[in-house]
């Protein structure tokens, strides 16, 4: 028999089962799959399917649709619960990731990709809508950065794992996809069994929700997915493609990204506590349009493998600083628009990630330079974007542009 438990009356519950609890098992169960598939990727697929650029790019456009269409959660959580909702897609998750070398050709990895992003895309949709459904307004920066560095913390046990034992033990891709694979599923159904479904005080709008006074979130998710996209699909098959990389030195370098979050991720949740959501985001893209010019400087001027290696680690640091736009939106949401707007915005946030990395992937062939190029000016854009941020969001008060929130009564 399902058990519904108001929130308030959660913090009864023995710590384990209690929701925050619950996020920190999501948070580490899903990275395990995905970041492992994204770790023997880009060698699996050149040893097994000959993939070059602009293969990698279609798989990449491919594994994005998903994405583009988590607008459909809106549908299913009319019928379903969002809890529910998100621990069935880890599963699937988890199942298509451990499924993965079964089907070494571009048709098969095309599909089984497709599958594990379904799982991936409703996953993140929804448990970013409960992430800020449950957490408190006040401690949601810290407690999101510590989500971050659990989830950093339990993908860098599976690395460690791959470089210590995939030279020793001469493991194969399909060993390591199924154990990975195979983990996150796991966990993932002992969420679904173990743990009540919680209620939110203010219940969620199932409908597609655009409002113009979200103008700003939309654009700065737009702008996110393109950039992002870039550095997803590009930035890890450079370390392939130019400089050799095998399998475990993928891995060792994820590893050193993943102890940098671990360290550094709850001190940007505490900076966005501290110093507000405009600072961070601009300090993010200002950061990483230097990185995105200095890639581009790799191909133009030969520059070597350890800058590639240290650009790579500045640029997932930067990255853990979008969770400023989680808290921003959060600041600025009525309280029953979190799960219709973060499906939409993850739609938005996909739109060019459907057709951008097929594209870029035929001038990578060209000029990956002009790649990274592009990337630092989407960057740029997004810093201009997010000087627009008030320094104290509100609901009302949601650009400079808007008129100012009310001062509090004395």
């Amino acid at each position: 028999m399902i058990r519904i438990v108001p929130l308030a009356e959660a913090r009864h519950l023995p710590f384990w089962r209690r929701p925050v609890t619950l996020l920190f098992l999501m948070a580490a169960a899903m990275p395990v799959a995905f970041a492992t598939w994204s770790a023997l990727l880009n060698n699996f697929v050149i040893e097994a399917a000959q993939f070059d650029g602009s293969d990698i790019g279609w798989l990449h456009t491919v594994r994005e649709i998903p994405g583009f269409l988590a607008i459909g959660v809106i549908a299913i959580i009319i019928f379903m619960r969002e809890q529910v909702l998100g621990l069935v897609s880890l599963i699937l998750l988890g199942v298509a990731t451990a499924m993965t070398a079964w089907f070494p050709s571009l048709g098969g990895i095309l599909v089984i990709t497709m599958l594990s992003s379904i799982g991936f895309h409703y996953y993140e949709t929804v448990n970013q809508s409960l992430q800020l459904q449950w957490i408190d307004k006040l401690r949601a920066p810290q407690v999101l950065g510590w989500l971050i560095a659990a989830g950093s913390a339990a993908t860098l046990v599976a690395y460690l794992l791959i470089v210590l034992t995939w030279e020793t033990l001469d493991l194969s891709y399909n060993t390591v996809y199924m154990l990975a694979g195979g983990f996150t599923a796991a966990v993932a159904l002992f969420c679904l069994l173990a743990y009540p479904q919680f209620e939110a005080p203010n219940p969620q709008i199932k409908r597609m929700v655009l409002r113009r006074r979200y103008w700003l979130y939309y654009a700065l998710q737009f702008m996110a997915g393109a950039r992002r996209q870039i550095f997803v699909v590009f930035a890890g098959f450079m370390m392939v493609e130019k400089f050799g990389f095998a399998v475990h030195e993928v891995t060792a370098l994820y590893m050193v990204t993943l102890v940098a979050n671990m360290v550094f991720a709850p001190l940007m949740g505490r900076a966005v506590r501290v110093y507000g959501e405009r600072t961070t985001l601009t300090f993010e893209y200002a950061g990483l349009s230097l990185v995105f010019l200095a890639y581009g400087g790799i191909y133009m001027f030969g520059w070597g493998v350890m800058l590639a290696a240290a650009l790579y680690v500045v640029d997932h640091l930067l990255f853990a600083l979008a969770l400023a736009l989680k808290t921003y939106f959060q600041k600025i949401a009525d309280p029953g628009d979190i799960a219709p707007t973060a499906a939409v915005a993850f739609t938005i946030n996909h739109i060019a990630a459907v057709f951008l990395p097929a594209l870029l992937g035929y001038l990578w062939l060209v000029s990956p330079a002009s790649v990274f190029i592009m990337a630092a000016g989407m960057a740029g854009v997004s810093f201009l974007l997010a000087m627009l941020i008030p320094r104290h969001p509100a609901p009302g008060h949601e650009t400079i542009l808007s008129p100012p929130a009310p001062a509090p009564a004395e």
